[in-house]
């Protein structure tokens, strides 16, 4: 009896082992299935990112799509990134850069009037109908071309800087080169559809992100919804329906022709954090609008901005030796912040990289160290740390001063 006792005894261990190890197989097996399915917001590693845009999990109807932080270039989204496509009007992007570029050099000046050659004039597509005999300033030409991407404009610009629309386009393509766009080559300033005239989504976003990180007052064009030019008598509306529909609207800029669709590289602000949607190949204009905001929507309601710091900061005060002060305050070198999951920020830790002690002379703006931000182990951000002040080395002099004053100072 008793060896019967033992034998069910052993018979139902032996099931139960068996029955947990199956259990726990198949749920390491599910949680496996789980976490294999990528995050598009989690974009660690190329390999993590060509995943996500094979993925194409927003459902995207778009030939091509990407969306990034402005300041950082940090890719939040993307599908078919690389594929090489016509821009269209998107082009005018760079063309733009370039008139700003030669603002800041001083090459132009806004007030500066423009002439319109008879090439300029005859260039169809989207345009304001300049006559040869007709002048506008630089100013009403970047409004005539971020509104209403004003092809006649575009080509009297690039007239007027480089002497001819063929040395435009070199400059642009060298400009590409510089930025990176490694998918790009420019046949024409405008966008008309032209052989070998191919971008990326990928490469608009990094041009949209110089022109607006490096001329941030591009924006007082590109958000104007309607206005005028000729005393009122031509009207503007922006081609970009979002400037007026969509909250924190930036810009930036439209594009279409037969062959390219409808294209869109589209820029938003909300409390501190700056997104770039960009839309190529949609097969219909409100397809294009409405995958613009989806990707701008998803960017807002999953990230957000974390300042960590600003310049001037104080972040510790330092003994200082031999010095006319006994220490000293160190500062950040710059603004630090970063781009950051919501609900993430309660996980980032700050590591200074400090001596306990430093030694005169020690000159304002002095590098002394580093700061750094990490979250799960990974930085996010960082910047030097300096000395708020100059402190000079003691000498005989100083050593004697300070003698003085304290002598003085009993003697009250």
């Amino acid at each position: 009896m008793i060896r019967i006792r033992k034998f069910i005894k052993f018979y139902i261990i032996l099931f139960f082992t068996l029955f947990a190890f199956t259990f726990s197989s198949f749920c390491l097996a599910s949680e496996s299935y789980i976490w294999t399915s990528l995050d598009p917001s989690i974009l660690t590693s190329n390999t993590d990112q060509e995943a996500v845009s094979s993925s194409n999990s927003l459902n995207l109807e778009s030939g091509s799509a990407i969306l990034i932080e402005q300041h950082s270039g940090k890719i939040l989204y993307e599908h078919n990134i690389h594929e090489k496509l016509r821009p269209a009007s998107v082009t005018k992007i760079m063309s733009v850069l370039l008139i700003m570029e030669a603002l800041e050099e001083g090459k132009i000046q806004l007030t500066d009037q423009i002439p319109c050659s008879e090439t300029a004039s005859s260039m169809g597509g989207s345009q304001i109908w300049l006559d040869p005999r007709e002048e506008l300033s630089v100013d009403e030409m970047l409004k005539a071309i971020c509104v209403v991407s004003a092809n006649d404009c575009t080509v009297a610009m690039a007239e007027y800087l480089e002497g001819s629309q063929e040395a435009f386009v070199a400059k642009m393509n060298q400009k590409a080169k510089e930025l990176g766009m490694n998918d790009t080559t420019f046949k024409n300033c405008h966008g008309i559809d032209e052989d070998g005239h191919v971008t990326s989504s990928y490469d608009i976003a990094i041009m949209s992100k110089e022109l607006l990180n490096r001329y941030p007052q591009i924006t007082n064009y590109t958000t104007i919804y309607m206005d005028s030019l000729r005393d009122g008598k031509s009207s503007l509306v922006n081609t970009n329906k979002l400037i007026r529909n969509y909250k924190g609207a930036t810009g930036l800029k439209t594009g279409s022709t037969s062959l390219a669709l409808y294209n869109l590289s589209a820029s938003a602000t909300r409390d501190n954090l700056s997104l770039i949607a960009v839309i190529m190949k949609a097969p219909t204009t409100k397809i294009r609008f409405a995958e613009a905001q989806k990707l701008l929507d998803y960017g807002f309601s999953n990230f957000s901005y974390q300042e960590l710091g600003k310049k001037g900061d104080i972040i510790k005060t330092v003994p200082v030796s031999k010095g006319v002060s006994s220490q000293i305050d160190i500062v950040l070198e710059n603004d630090c912040g970063t781009i950051i999951e919501k609900g993430s920020e309660k996980n980032i830790t700050q590591t200074i990289d400090l001596p306990d002690s430093l030694s005169a002379p020690i000159s304002q703006n002095q590098k002394v160290g580093e700061v750094s931000y990490s979250l799960d182990g990974n930085i996010v951000a960082s910047t030097n740390l300096v000395a708020k002040e100059s402190i000079d080395k003691t000498n005989f002099f100083t050593i004697f001063k300070n003698l003085f004053l304290k002598w003085g100072n009993l003697l009250r």
